[in-house]
């Protein structure tokens, strides 16, 4: 393992590298200029997503082979062995140069995806795949969640019966986001009907330009098509392409459902800065109700960045964060509302007229995008009931 730098050094060595690669931001301050877009899921035609997803990989390729990509990955995957918290030391100085925005996919693949096939992938697997993910030469989705599950994922439907030396695949899974653009989908499949529902799931990599897969665009109430269905009709998988043992899928599905928690506690947090912002850029003084709003706002976004504190300390600790994870997606929903309710405060009939008004209409994105993350990342029933269970020691929901 190579010498592991001090914080920083190692972000004074970022910054070095990061100004000559990409030009740093506009300085702040500069209310009224650029783009007022605070869009949650963005809007794009297929056109504009794969175009966008094209640019951020070349930059993704570029950090990975410079050494600033898969930081906390051994030199097989092209990594430094750093430790965990070393990427939000990166992250956080990357946030002050005008680089291309990671889409959802992004973290996807290199956060959640890549890690589970650390944990549960073959050799051959890890050989085949883990680089050219952290390098995003390919991309993946989660094909997750299903109409009839709802919330809980264990009720999966879709079924993977033995052929062979391979599987055949069938189903529908729903708001796969990035699915348009993905080289590989995580799907989570009952393999035995029999079992109870826990234990008779398997995951499967497939590959979404395989014979039998179909993807169709969900348009949103934004008017944006962030989400798709996806459908999965006599799909071949070969074995080879398996996660983890036969059976044990809801084990492999949990170690990716831990990494998401810890990848959404940021979530609406540069919204909830653009929001106050607004407020402090009003031509009339704030009413004693929008300045409690707008002080509610500016003390959960700090409490919110506290809690992204903890879980990182956990890590630096070596431990896997667990409660500090989901008080922190529960709490990012919240800030996310109440950055909704202090625009629509401030704003009023300007927020829905588009009257062309520089930071005005463009909140619409952000109020009708919002209500998604109480859904999206496990939604926040799961995350009160992991905190109830593990937390506060209540009886667990009956399961069959």
């Amino acid at each position: 393992m190579s010498t592991v730098p001090e914080p920083e050094e190692f972000r004074a060595r970022a910054r070095q590298w990061l100004t000559t690669v990409a030009r740093p931001r506009p300085a702040t301050g500069e209310w009224g200029s650029g783009s007022d877009s605070v869009a949650v899921f963005e809007n794009w035609t297929e056109e504009e997503e794969r175009a966008h997803t094209a640019r951020a990989q070349e930059w993704e390729r570029l950090r990975h082979d410079q050494g600033w990509g898969a930081l906390n990955w051994g030199e097989a995957y092209g990594g430094r062995d750093l430790p965990a918290y070393y990427g939000q030391l990166y992250r956080a100085e990357e946030a002050a140069f005008d680089v291309p925005h990671r889409t959802e996919i992004f973290p996807v693949t290199q956060q959640l995806v890549a890690p589970a096939i650390g944990i549960w992938g073959t050799e051959e697997q890890k050989r085949r795949l883990l680089r050219p993910l952290l390098r995003t030469d390919e991309l993946a989705c989660q094909l997750f969640s299903e109409t009839e599950a709802g919330s809980d994922l264990a009720a999966v439907r879709t079924k993977a019966v033995r052929d062979g030396d391979g599987w055949v695949l069938n189903g529908h899974k729903i708001w796969t986001s990035g699915a348009r653009v993905a080289t590989w989908g995580v799907a989570v499949c009952r393999t035995d009907p029999d079992a109870r529902k826990h234990a008779g799931i398997t995951v499967f990599l497939v590959r979404m330009d395989a014979p039998g897969v179909s993807v169709r665009p969900i348009r949103q109430m934004t008017g944006g098509a962030s989400f798709n269905e996806v459908y999965l009709d006599g799909v071949v998988v070969p074995d080879t392409d398996r996660l983890g043992p036969v059976g044990e899928g809801w084990r492999v599905t949990l170690s990716v459902l831990a990494a998401e928690r810890l990848d959404s506690g940021g979530l609406g947090l540069d919204n909830a800065d653009r929001a106050l912002e607004l407020a402090r850029h009003q031509p009339h003084p704030l009413t004693g109700g929008a300045q409690r709003q707008a002080a509610d706002l500016y003390v959960r976004a700090l409490v919110q960045r506290l809690i992204g504190l903890r879980v990182t300390a956990a890590l630096v600790a070596g431990r896997e964060p667990g409660a500090e994870a989901s008080v922190g997606k529960l709490y990012a929903t919240g800030t996310m509302r109440r950055t909704s309710d202090l625009v629509s405060e401030l704003l009023g009939p300007r927020l829905v007229a588009d009257t062309g008004e520089w930071g005005t209409y463009a909140w619409t994105e952000h109020v009708l995008g919002a209500p998604g993350y109480s859904i999206a990342g496990g939604t926040d029933e799961i995350q009160r009931t992991i905190l109830a269970e593990r937390v506060l020691g209540l009886p667990k929901e009956p399961t069959r």
